[in-house]
């Protein structure tokens, strides 16, 4: 895997943005990650910001007003961030999310740890 400096979480839950960045801190403390409350949020801060753009983005599929779905539906018409890695992490274990989340581009797809420890281990192995 070539060298990652830097992730986005695209997640509604703030205690989720802040399990997420201990977890990554003790899994990879090169890597840094900025964090957004929703799609909207997202796609209009990396469609205007190019410092902003990061290795991966993490994202969620529950959201209120625009879906992780809708975000990946959107995100491929979007040239300066297409090519982004999206990868899905969320509580959603529906087979239909994961097949349609795959179908629209996403590199990987998580199911959310329920455990600190799981979560470290999960981002020590993508990482590496």
């Amino acid at each position: 895997m070539p060298r990652v400096t830097s992730v986005a979480l695209i997640d509604d839950d703030h205690d989720d943005h802040e399990i997420f960045s201990f977890a990554l801190q003790e899994a990879v403390p090169s890597v840094t990650c900025i964090y957004f409350d929703s799609g909207k949020e997202a796609l209009t801060k990396l469609t205007q910001d190019n410092h902003l753009l990061p290795d991966y983005i993490f994202l969620d599929l529950n959201m209120p007003g625009m879906t992780g779905i809708q975000f990946l539906e959107t995100i491929k018409k979007r040239d300066t961030i297409s090519q982004i890695p999206v990868v899905v992490y969320s509580t959603s274990i529906l087979p239909q999310e994961r097949e349609k989340a795959m179908e629209l581009g996403a590199h990987r797809f998580f199911i959310k740890p329920s455990s600190h420890t799981e979560l470290i281990e999960m981002l020590k192995g993508f990482f590496e």
